[in-house]
C-alpha cells in the first residue's frame, strides 16, 4: 500500500500503472524525495509484467512546477543543487521500455515541461498554461531541453525558451509538447483511450518500437535499411511476432490481450 504521506501514489487497474504527484502544498514541486519516489515508482512498474503502460498524473491544481526552489535555495551552500537528479528521472521517463502517457489537468513549468515532454504521448486540458521560465529568473532550461528539444518545431523553440511567456494547450499540441489538448471534462477520457489502445500491443514489440523512435537518422541509408529488416525479422521470429500473425488469422485476440481480462483487478501500490 502506498504510505499516507507519500508524494507519489501507485495505483493499478487493468495493465496500467498510475504514478500521481501527489505535493499539492508546493505545486508538485520536484523536490529530492518527489523524484526519488517517482524513480522507485517507475521501477517497480517496469519490473512487473503485469503493467503494460504507465500514466502520470497528479493532485491539485498544478501539474508540475519545476524545480523545488525553497530546497534550491537551501542547497546553494553545499554547492549542490537538486535539480541535478532531474536527468534521472527524465531519462527514466524516456528510456522506459512500457508506453508513458501524460495526465496533464493543470499548469506546468520549468522542469514539469521536460517530465511532459520525456512522456511518450501527453494529454492535457485545453486551460493547462505552460511556460519555460528559467531565462526569468537567471538560468537555462537545460536539463530539460534532452527530451523538450526532439518534440518543439525549433521556431517555437525559440520563441518560447527566450521570451519565458505563457501558452496555452491547444498551442503545446500546436508546437508539439502534448500529443492533444482536450476540454477539461474530456480528459479522463481521451487519457483512457490512449491506454486502451497502448495494452492492446504486444509488450516486446512496444518496447521495440519505443527503441525505433528514438533512433538517429542515418548517414549510409542502404546500412539502416540493412539493420532495421534484421529487427524486422527477429521481431516477425519472435513468439510475440508469431502468436500475433497467428491470433490475427484466427480474428481472436492475441495472448497479452486476452490477459488483461483474466488478470488481478485495480490494486493500489
Amino acid at each position: 500500500m502506498t504510505s499516507p504521506d507519500a508524494l507519489v501514489r501507485v495505483s493499478t487497474a487493468r495493465g496500467v500503472t498510475t504514478l500521481t504527484l501527489d505535493s499539492p502544498h508546493n505545486r508538485n514541486a520536484l523536490s529530492t524525495p518527489l523524484m526519488t519516489s517517482l524513480l522507485d515508482g517507475i521501477a517497480a512498474a517496469v519490473a512487473d509484467d503485469s503493467v503494460r503502460v504507465i500514466v502520470l498524473d497528479h493532485t491539485g491544481p498544478v501539474f508540475c512546477s519545476g524545480a523545488d526552489l525553497k530546497e534550491t535555495a537551501a542547497a546553494y551552500a553545499s554547492g549542490s543543487v537538486p535539480a541535478g537528479m532531474l536527468g534521472d528521472v527524465l531519462a527514466a521517463v524516456w528510456e522506459c521500455p512500457k508506453p508513458v502517457v501524460a495526465r496533464v489537468a493543470g499548469p506546468a513549468r520549468a522542469g514539469g515541461l521536460g517530465l511532459i515532454a520525456a512522456a511518450d504521448l501527453a494529454v492535457c486540458s485545453q486551460e493547462a498554461t505552460f511556460a519555460f521560465t528559467e531565462v526569468r529568473i537567471g538560468v537555462i532550461p537545460a536539463v530539460i531541453s534532452a527530451t523538450v528539444l526532439p518534440r518543439l518545431h525549433p521556431r517555437a523553440a525559440a520563441e518560447l525558451y527566450l521570451t519565458g511567456d505563457t501558452f496555452d494547450g491547444r498551442r503545446a499540441a500546436e508546437v508539439g509538447l502534448v500529443t492533444a489538448a482536450v476540454p477539461a471534462a474530456e480528459l479522463d477520457a481521451a487519457v483512457a483511450r490512449f491506454c486502451d489502445s497502448l495494452v492492446r500491443g504486444a509488450p516486446g514489440a512496444l518496447a521495440g518500437a519505443k527503441e525505433l523512435l528514438r533512433r538517429r537518422p542515418a548517414t549510409d541509408l542502404r546500412a539502416e535499411i540493412a539493420d532495421l529488416s534484421a529487427i524486422s525479422t527477429g521481431f516477425f521470429l519472435s513468439e510475440e511476432g508469431m502468436e500475433g500473425v497467428l491470433a490475427f488469422r484466427a480474428k481472436r485476440p492475441a495472448r497479452w490481450v486476452a490477459a488483461l481480462d483474466d488478470g488481478p483487478g485495480e490494486r493500489a501500490g
